[in-house]
């Protein structure tokens, strides 16, 4: 018996949710409740494992996502808070608030723009290269841990559908 058999087959809290909405209004399709139900439920799960896995590490998950993003953007110039606001998807607040501690951290450096005075990059550090290295990996075997239920042509058909659903939206 696969994992999606299993899964067909035992009923879960949202199973149970949806079939009193069907008993209670069988005018009602409540089924949409169970995808995002699970969804949401999902989310919180997975939300507190990676946030734990990187407070090992010393790094809060916006921290995170500031060093890798400047990590994998393999640029030895740095980035500029626009191009990390760019690539990052939030607010200019949030950028200054999480640049300001990991520039006192000692995990990035913001240097003059050579062509724009009015304008910083920012560059990580040697300590933050290191940080966002080693943690990087730790979260890729977090990711891959958290996955292990699934194998690999679900993971893949799962992929597929969240980017088609995501689709949607952006």
């Amino acid at each position: 018996m696969t994992s999606r058999d299993i899964a067909m087959t035992t009923d879960d809290k949202l199973d149970q949710i949806v079939a009193q909405w069907q008993r209670a209004r069988p005018d009602l399709d409540a089924s949409s409740m169970a995808v995002f139900g699970r969804l949401i439920r999902l989310h919180a799960h997975l939300e507190r494992e990676i946030q734990n896995v990187l407070n090992a590490q010393g790094l809060a998950p916006g921290e995170f996502d500031v060093l890798a993003t400047l990590r994998r953007s393999n640029r030895p110039e740095g980035l500029s808070p626009n191009e990390l606001l760019a690539e990052m998807m939030i607010t200019s607040g949030t950028m200054t608030h999480r640049l300001d501690r990991l520039e006192q951290a000692g995990r990035v450096e913001r240097h003059p723009h050579p062509e724009d005075r009015r304008s910083v990059r920012v560059v990580l550090s040697e300590a933050g290269r290191k940080l966002v290295d080693q943690a990087v990996q730790v979260h890729l075997d977090n990711q891959k841990r958290l996955l292990a239920g699934l194998d690999q042509p679900s993971q893949d058909a799962l992929s597929v559908l969240l980017k088609t659903w995501l689709n949607q939206f952006e």
